[in-house]
């Protein structure tokens, strides 16, 4: 039988740590290629050209930056989960359940209102510490929120 977990104290953060560099690593180099390609690229191309260049490359960097900071907060009034197009907040009491399969990208936390939203700020990919962090939450939804005893 695997040991308890202890609550972690609040507040904390869970963040990716693979995927993040790996987005923001691909937006710095996607921004400097496309300043460089507009710099060096051929004479018929003309200023708005090579303005659009550049503004590709920070539109695709944006992207990847909203990749990059999704993440899990916990505090004193409940958890904030940051996704990459959206931000959920609930208060402890709201939280029934975390749960993580093996083979699911991120932990599924269902919601008192019956709905079920995505986590991925704690990515299956990283197995060992999405576990972890997986087990951390669910200990804080114990120890603060209504969920039931396992």
């Amino acid at each position: 039988m695997p040991e308890p977990i202890t609550p972690p104290s609040l507040p904390v953060t869970w963040r990716p740590r693979k995927p993040r560099i790996v987005a923001y690593g691909s937006a710095a180099v996607i921004v400097l290629g496309s300043v460089i390609m507009a710099v060096f690229i051929a004479e018929p191309f003309k200023l708005p050209d090579r303005v659009a260049i550049v503004a590709f490359g920070c539109a695709v960097a944006f992207v990847l930056h909203m990749l990059g900071r999704v993440r899990v907060e916990a505090d004193d009034e409940g958890v904030t989960i940051v996704n990459a197009a959206r931000t959920h907040r609930y208060s402890w009491p709201e939280i029934l359940e975390v749960t993580l399969l093996v083979g699911d990208p991120w932990p599924r936390i269902d919601t008192s209102d019956g709905r079920t939203t995505g986590a991925m700020g704690i990515q299956g990919s990283e197995k060992d510490r999405a576990a972890r962090a997986t087990a951390e939450l669910e200990a804080l939804i114990r120890e603060r929120g209504e969920a039931r005893e396992k």
